[in-house]
């Protein structure tokens, strides 16, 4: 009792702790890659309800990152030839150009914007903690939730991508939503729970494109739950949960074309033909690409068009991939061995071992349970109870599974930043998982179990403070730490540019007049530093002399070993692979000091 009484107090605790941690450590970071064209694509669709920008991906997001800018009376660049694109169709750096134009062209304060622009993202952080606290609460009682809540509050994770202008942790949001609501709608289905359903179905769509695998996801369980609980009939029961289901999808898209239109609203409809076909002439499929282009010319289906655009465009990326550095490897393919070895490097030591523990003791000791009925013939029986009585667990591990496939399928390798979607349902299971196992021990091993936890906990929520403010870059001991993490990747798992600002105090702090700087991130140098920063070459001979700075996500790719099949130009950063640094901007900028 006094647990469940102190659990929202415990809960509140924690999330004012996340909140604190990512927004201290937010305010020290200088503008990633990606985010420069986010917040410019945000912006320009609630003051100009025009989606020209940034189409490959959904809007709600960019929508709630700007809502704070339309306080600051910004000057938009409408005449900027990267906003009119008067001559030519657009490109995919268009979006980058016309960022920095509004950032650092415009007369408007950058660091203003890049500031509450944030803000937004950490409050979603923050819903999802909270989110999966009452979820957890309502799974296994407070327990299960404050677990739930302690694994995402110091996953350096979400702490690292929660408090930039990026989809993934809204992504996570998503899903844990849509799948909460989906589930409601089964063990209910009433209309009020298939409107429910519906609406979060479209708001996780609304998100990131990678959560349509939210659809075969919800195939599986509606049959599986038609299947486990047939009624009177189970071809009827099926039939009911077919229709009912078809009906929450159409409300999703109904929700989805109502936020399209929005923002297509102001879209001159000719340039929308134009942009599409311009975006989808890599596609080979050529019926996919007809059927987008044949929407976008009817006004009825404009808004739904814009949206298959960017499906389009998202699946092209992740087919035809990206280059990447990878231990030591530079591809234009992508690894197989990517993502399983970043998820066992990028979260706490402490945190792979609990997933180790957990999930072998709880299958030993629920095999013991079911052989235990087996020998009263009542295995299969049993194993039907089970199922129906935990569902929920059962969805969860569909859901991972089917993202798993999709992740490993891919070419796109480009940062765990993109499996977080499943991380809430992995948290979840864990937290259930140790409830489950603890009812099942005897009263000694309980004990040493609470313990054994206890000390895991510690060390997970040490290894993520440690790591402060530089959850970005964060590797755990496996990996070689914080320090070391760049040599397994690079990228949005740890050089994103998020250390410029560290670099230019570096500058200034040193009366450095004149360095040469090859950075990786959002920021724009010469506004910081004017002349004193020139672009460096890394081809150029003889190599430039006096301070050199390179951010790792360059250096590593200049220094890494090409694959078979890789033709672009690599190994141009040996030279400078032979000095020594001098220091580090933060931990993703080296800086050289060559003397003549």
């Amino acid at each position: 009792m006094a647990v469940k009484a102190l659990a929202p107090f415990a809960a509140i605790f924690l999330i004012l702790l996340m909140g604190s941690l990512a927004f201290l450590s937010m305010a020290q970071d200088s503008l990633t890659f990606d985010e420069l064209a986010h917040i410019g694509a945000g912006y320009s669709y609630l003051t100009h309800q025009d989606y020209r920008l940034n189409p490959e991906h959904p809007p709600l997001w960019k929508d709630a990152a700007a809502v704070p800018l339309l306080f600051l009376n910004l000057k938009f660049p409408d005449q900027s030839d990267w906003w009119t694109q008067q001559d030519s169709a657009p490109a995919w750096w268009v979006q980058f150009n016309f960022g920095k134009e509004l950032l650092y062209g415009s007369g408007n304060n950058p660091s203003q914007i890049i500031f509450w622009s944030r803000v937004p993202m950490i409050l979603i952080l923050l819903c999802l903690a909270w989110f999966l606290f009452r979820w957890g609460k309502e799974l296994g009682g407070a327990w299960v939730g404050l677990g739930t809540l302690f694994l995402i509050a110091f996953s350096p994770t979400f702490l690292a991508q929660g408090r930039l202008v990026t989809n993934d942790v809204a992504a996570a949001l998503g899903a844990a939503v849509s799948m909460y609501y989906w589930l409601q709608f089964l063990r209910d289905p009433k209309k009020e729970n298939v409107v429910k359903a519906g609406l979060a179905f479209g708001f996780a769509m609304l998100m990131k494109f990678t959560l349509l695998l939210l659809a075969p996801t919800f195939v599986i369980m509606t049959f599986l739950y038609a299947f486990l609980n047939p009624g009177s009939s189970r071809v009827r029961t099926l039939t009911k949960y077919i229709v009912l289901s078809l009906g929450a999808a159409l409300i999703g898209l109904l929700l989805i074309a109502s936020v399209y239109q929005f923002h297509v609203w102001n879209y001159p409809a000719e340039r929308q033909l134009r942009d599409t076909a311009a975006d989808l002439t890599p596609n080979k499929i050529t019926p996919i690409k007809d059927l987008v282009l044949s929407m976008a010319e009817n006004p009825v289906l404009r808004s739904l068009a814009q949206y298959a655009r960017g499906i389009v465009m998202a699946g092209q990326r992740a087919a035809f991939g990206n280059t990447v550095y990878f231990k030591g490897e530079i591809s234009a393919s992508g690894f197989s061995s990517y993502f399983p070895t970043l998820y066992s490097l990028k979260e706490p030591l402490a945190y792979h071992v609990i997933n180790f523990i957990l999930p072998l003791g709880f299958a030993f000791l629920l095999l013991k349970e079911f052989l235990k009925k087996r020998s009263k013939g009542s295995f299969f029986q049993s194993a039907i109870s089970w199922m129906k009585e935990n569902f929920t667990v059962i969805s969860f591990f569909v859901f991972i599974n089917i993202f798993w496939a999709s992740a490993l399928l891919g070419n796109l390798n480009i940062g765990i930043r993109h499996l977080l979607p499943i991380y809430p349902f992995s948290f979840l299971l864990l937290a259930w998982g140790a409830k489950e196992l603890y009812i099942r021990l005897g009263e000694i091993t309980k004990r040493t179990f609470v313990v054994t936890l206890v000390i895991l906990g510690v060390w997970y929520g040490a290894s993520s403070l440690s790591a402060f403010p530089h959850y970005l870059s964060y590797y755990n001991e496996l990996a070689g730490g914080i320090d070391q993490g760049y040599k397994i990747a690079v990228d949005s798992n740890y050089d994103w540019g998020q250390d410029f600002y560290k670099l230019r105090d570096f500058v200034r702090e040193n009366n450095i007049d004149r360095i040469s700087l090859d950075y990786f991130g959002g920021e724009n140098p010469e506004y910081w530093l004017g002349s004193a920063v020139q672009k460096l070459d890394p081809f150029q001979t003889p190599h430039p002399m006096g301070w050199i700075a390179v951010s790792l996500n360059q250096f590593m790719g200049g220094v890494a070993m090409p694959v078979s099949g890789y033709d672009q130009p690599s190994g141009y950063y040996q030279w400078l692979a032979q000095q020594t640094p001098v220091a580090r901007a933060g931990k993703s900028i080296l800086i050289f000091h060559i003397e003549k």
